[in-house]
């Protein structure tokens, strides 16, 4: 069996201060193996991405852990400092975030952005840097790597921005990867490529995947097991099947029913 990454236990997370503070996460668990897809669902305010960036330790000024733990790979990252986690975001922890036209620099090209990831976490120089960043783009599907890596975000479609912001993560070969909401701004058809290519890099790489969404459907064809958020709070988890055909929370239930459906549609011959 493989071997668990990361153990969230009984997480709590809290915006403000004295009489302003309010906990907006609530005692969260959860578990991710090496070679893993876990799927966090739930509606927009339900504490998806907070918990995301609670691991990553990028709650900003405003917020704070205030209990609980985050094992990952044997370390609580609840309590490791500042300087350390600069080492660990990138290398063995990483993220795609929600809206790649905006976590992309404007200013600099695919191939310098990517070059600057590697250069800060891996031991290459030189072109094995430029060698390294092509392969990474043809991995994620880029035909022409070369003329990605001299291309600016804004002469990419929504869908090649993801793939590059997919490249950026997985580039200096990281054992987690925390993908927030990453089908977001893409047509149906994009999203079913970004899916496909998640589940091939969770089984080439042997990654462990945290896929956080509000689309079930998506999370349904990527995920094994499901964690359902309300309200900071998970109200049910288990294998995505019994999700899916057993509920056993109301909320769930309304989750399922909330996704729409195509009528369906008479073959009968008009007279």
């Amino acid at each position: 069996m493989s071997k668990t990454l990361l153990s969230i236990e009984d997480l709590r997370v809290t915006y403000g201060r004295g009489r302003d503070a309010a906990e907006v996460l609530h005692g969260l668990n959860l578990s991710v193996r090496a070679g893993e897809a876990i799927g966090l669902v739930g509606e927009s305010g339900s504490g998806k991405s907070v918990a995301s960036l609670a691991v990553m330790k990028l709650l900003g000024n405003a917020g704070w852990i205030n209990g609980g733990r985050i094992s990952f790979e044997g370390e609580d990252l609840a309590q490791v400092n500042e300087l350390r986690m600069r080492t660990l975001r990138g290398s063995r922890l990483s993220m795609i975030f929600q809206d790649p036209a905006t976590a992309l620099n404007p200013v600099f090209t695919i191939g310098t952005q990517l070059s600057d990831v590697v250069r800060a976490h891996r031991q290459l120089r030189g072109s094995a840097i430029d060698r390294e960043v092509e392969s990474i783009l043809e991995q994620v599907g880029f035909r022409d790597p070369r003329r990605a890596m001299k291309a600016y975000p804004h002469e990419l479609s929504g869908g090649m921005k993801q793939r590059a912001m997919i490249a950026a993560a997985i580039v200096c070969k990281p054992a987690l990867l925390i993908a927030d909401e990453p089908t977001t701004a893409l047509d149906v058809t994009v999203q079913k490529q970004i899916v496909d290519l998640l589940r091939t890099l969770v089984s080439d790489l042997n990654l462990g995947l945290v896929f956080i969404t509000h689309n079930l459907d998506l999370m349904a064809e990527l995920c094994s097991r499901a964690v359902v958020l309300r309200h900071g709070s998970v109200v049910e988890e288990g294998d995505v099947s019994d999700i899916f055909l057993r509920p056993s929370h109301e909320y769930t239930r309304q989750l399922i029913a909330s996704i729409p459906r195509l009528p369906s549609v008479s073959t009968a011959r008009l007279s």
